[in-house]
């Protein structure tokens, strides 16, 4: 009896030996497969992809209200599309045109509000005459590329020429208004202002090498100059407006190239002259400094009126002789 049961413990040992063998070995399989699954996923194009995603960006520096630029007198920019490392876009034509006879930053395309904004924009620093020497334009302007290119030949081949003839060269453009996204005159409400679209620059003045300025609309300014700058504005610009136009450019002069139909031109620039100095009024001599200055003029005797003759009672004489008479 003891010999059957020792006889059946062992079989039910190896029994269960092998049963728990078998499942070992089941395990170990699995996992080996789950194993290659895992790396074949993990070498996979998508996973590849999934590992090669770039940490999140960090948010944007917020400028507060108080110092950041009004969107309505400052243009924007779009963002980059792509990589930032790309190489920046070729000049454009009327760019290498430009750089041969100015200084300028490129701007690209100006964004503002509503219609504001400009493609091919730059901002126009000096211009290059041909003698090499440069004008400043103080502050930069901000233009579209054409518009700088006309501003910078009519300095050059114009006022530039006028100025030489009678005195020193010029040296510096005063820019009172170039880019800036508003209507016209600054009225609210009115149509778009060429200045809203960088086609347009406010010029106050020019500065000379001894340091003159000459203002455009300045009536001391010798009256021929400034007709030669104003036939020379009203031939390249399509608007020009001066003093005399409608109220808003009596200190300064408005250069555009608007676009009308059959090429129509504006051009309004009175050139006001100083009034002349008034005459003295010639001081009306005395009697003693007439009589001092020149001799009276002889009077004839008829001409002098005799006075009365006084009656006879009033006259003490003959009252006298009348009464020794009498005695």
């Amino acid at each position: 009896m003891k010999a059957a049961a020792a006889t059946v413990l062992l079989l039910a040992a190896a029994i269960v030996s092998a049963m728990v063998g078998a499942m070992v070995g089941a395990t170990a399989s699995a996992a080996a497969q789950t194993g290659a699954q895992i790396g074949a996923a993990a070498s996979s194009p998508r996973a590849r992809s999934t590992r090669a995603v770039p940490p999140p960006r960090s948010p944007p520096l917020v400028i507060p209200e108080q110092f950041a630029p009004p969107q309505e007198a400052y243009a924007s920019f779009p963002e980059p599309d792509g990589d930032a490392s790309a190489a920046p876009p070729a000049p454009s034509a009327c760019q290498l045109r430009l750089a041969k006879v100015a200084v300028f930053q490129a701007l690209g395309t100006l964004i503002g509000p509503g219609d504001c904004g400009a493609a091919d924009a730059v901002q126009l620093q000096a211009v290059v005459l041909p003698d090499q020497t440069k004008v400043a334009v103080t502050p930069p302007a901000t233009l579209r590329c054409p518009m700088a290119e006309q501003v910078a030949d009519w300095l050059r081949d114009d006022v530039a020429p006028a100025l030489a003839e009678s005195g020193p060269p010029l040296r510096i453009l005063d820019n009172f208004d170039s880019y800036e996204c508003r209507g016209r005159n600054r009225v609210r409400a009115a149509a778009l202002s060429e200045h809203g679209r960088a086609d347009a620059l406010d010029v106050r003045g020019l500065r000379l090498a001894d340091g003159r300025e000459l203002g455009l609309t300045d009536i001391n300014v010798a009256k021929d100059l400034r007709q030669k700058i104003r036939a020379s504005a009203c031939a390249r610009f399509s608007t020009v407006l001066g003093p005399g136009s409608d109220g808003y450019h009596e200190e300064h002069v408005h250069l555009d190239l608007a676009e009308r139909r059959n090429g129509y031109k504006l051009c309004e620039w009175e050139l006001r002259e100083a009034p002349p100095p008034p005459q003295a009024e010639s001081a009306q001599p005395t009697d003693e400094a007439g009589e001092q200055a020149e001799p009276a003029a002889a009077i004839a005797a008829s001409d002098v009126r005799l006075p009365r003759p006084r009656p006879l009672a009033a006259n003490p004489t003959s009252s006298r002789a009348r009464k020794s008479e009498t005695k």
